[in-house]
C-alpha cells in the first residue's frame, strides 16, 4: 500500500487529517483583539461510544454544527452523525435517508438554511446531504460512481463544489440547483479541503492546489516539497489565503506544512521547532488565521497555533485526565465573538474515542469552565 493511500485509509477509519471547509464571514469580521487568545473550555456533543468529530461551522453563536461519525471500530454499527449547537445545547439533527450515512467529514452553508454535509455512504457511493436545523436529505449528484470519495465541500451564492478522488485522480464535483458537472484532475492524488476558489490535496508524493480560474480547474505552482500533503485551506479573498497539512519524512516523523498565497505564488511559513500534525484552519478574514491539530510532544493537550502578520504563537489546554491524546481535526472563526471553536476526539488509555468541542476566545473574556 503506498502512504497516500495508508494516509486515506486512514482518514476514512478515523476521520483525520480532514476538516473540512470552513465558511468565515469575513465582512463581518471584529477588530483585532489586544490579547492572544486563551483557551477557554472543553465540552463535548456526547457522540456515542468511540466517536470523533470531524469538521466544524459557526455561522453565529446560536448557530454551529458539527459532523463526524460514532462507533467508529464497529462496521455494521458505524454510523455518520450531524450535530447542531443553538446556543445552550447540542442535538443531534437527522438525516431523511434510510441507506445511512457513514463517516462525514466536511461541512459548509451559504446561509442556516442552506447546509452542506459530504462524506461516505454506507451503500458504496459518496455522502452528500444538504438541509437546516429541521432536518437533511441526501443529495445524490449524477456522475458519482462507487468507490469516488469526498473529503471537503465549499457552497457560495447556491454553487456547491465537492472535492475528493476518483481512483487515482482528484475530483471535483461542482452543482447549481438540479444540475451536477464531474471533473477528474489531470494530475493523480486526491483533494481533501476546497474553499473560495481553491482545492488542497497531495499527488501522493507533493502537494497539490487546484485554482478555480476562467471557468475551469488548472493546478498550481508550489514549491517543491517531497512528501509534501495539504488538509485545509482557508481563503480571505483572491490575494490572501492559507494552506495546511504535513511533510511525511517517514513512520511516526512528520512535520508540519503551511503555505501562505499573497495573490502571485505560494510560499512555505515556516513554524520553527515544532511537531505539529496540522489538520485544520480557520480565518477572521484580516489575516490571522489559527491552525489545529495535535503536538505529539504534549499529546494530552488541546493544541490550537494562532498566526498573525507571520507571527505565530501556540495555545493548549487543560490536558485531559486519562487521556493519551487529544487530536482537534476541524475549527471555525465565529465572527464578531472573537471566538475559535475547535473540534475532534481523544484517546483515553483503553484506545477508546470520545469527541471533544474546544474553544479559544480573547484571554480578556476567557473563563475555564
Amino acid at each position: 500500500m503506498t502512504r497516500r493511500y495508508q494516509r486515506r485509509a486512514l482518514s476514512l477509519i478515523l476521520a483525520t487529517f480532514v476538516a473540512l471547509t470552513q465558511v468565515t464571514p469575513a465582512a463581518h469580521a471584529d477588530p483585532r483583539p489586544a490579547q492572544i487568545e486563551a483557551w477557554q473550555q472543553s465540552t463535548s456533543v456526547r457522540l456515542q461510544a468511540d466517536g470523533s468529530l470531524s469538521d466544524v461551522l459557526a455561522i453565529s453563536s446560536t448557530d454551529v454544527w458539527a459532523v463526524g461519525q460514532q462507533e467508529i471500530w464497529d462496521v455494521w454499527k458505524n454510523r455518520g452523525t450531524i450535530r447542531h449547537w443553538n446556543g445552550s445545547q447540542w442535538a443531534e439533527v437527522g438525516i431523511r435517508d434510510a441507506t445511512a450515512a457513514g463517516n462525514l467529514r466536511g461541512l459548509a452553508a451559504d446561509s442556516a438554511s442552506d447546509v452542506w454535509a459530504v462524506g461516505d455512504g454506507h451503500d458504496g457511493l459518496p455522502y452528500l446531504a444538504h438541509g437546516d436545523a429541521g432536518g437533511f436529505d441526501r443529495v445524490r449528484p449524477q456522475g458519482m460512481r462507487a468507490g469516488d470519495w469526498l473529503g471537503g465541500v465549499d457552497a457560495k451564492s447556491g454553487r456547491i463544489v465537492a472535492v475528493g478522488s476518483r481512483e487515482k485522480n482528484g475530483l471535483i464535483l461542482t452543482g447549481q440547483g438540479n444540475s451536477w458537472t464531474v471533473q477528474e484532475t489531470k494530475e493523480e492524488g486526491a483533494l481533501y479541503a476546497v474553499a473560495g476558489g481553491f482545492a488542497v490535496g497531495d499527488t501522493g508524493t507533493e502537494p497539490l492546489i487546484e485554482h478555480y480560474s476562467g471557468g475551469s480547474w488548472k493546478s498550481m505552482p508550489l514549491p517543491s516539497i517531497p512528501g509534501g500533503y495539504l488538509r485545509d485551506v482557508q481563503v480571505d479573498n483572491s490575494k490572501r489565503a492559507l494552506a495546511v497539512g504535513g511533510v511525511y519524512r517517514g513512520p511516526g516523523d512528520i512535520a508540519p506544512l503551511v503555505l501562505t498565497w499573497n495573490g502571485k505564488r505560494w510560499r512555505q511559513l515556516g513554524l520553527p521547532g515544532s511537531e505539529a500534525r496540522l489538520y485544520g484552519v480557520t480565518g477572521d478574514g484580516k489575516g490571522r488565521y489559527w491552525m489545529t491539530g495535535y503536538d505529539p510532544s504534549r499529546a494530552a493537550e488541546p493544541f490550537v497555533t494562532r498566526c498573525d502578520k507571520g507571527k505565530c504563537e501556540t495555545i493548549r489546554g487543560e490536558a485531559k485526565k486519562g487521556s493519551s491524546s487529544v487530536r482537534l481535526q476541524g475549527v471555525t472563526y465565529l465572527a464578531g465573538k472573537g471566538t475559535v471553536w475547535a473540534v475532534g476526539h481523544a484517546v483515553d488509555t483503553g484506545d477508546r474515542y470520545t469527541d471533544v468541542v474546544e474553544t479559544f476566545a480573547p484571554r480578556t473574556t476567557a473563563q475555564k469552565s
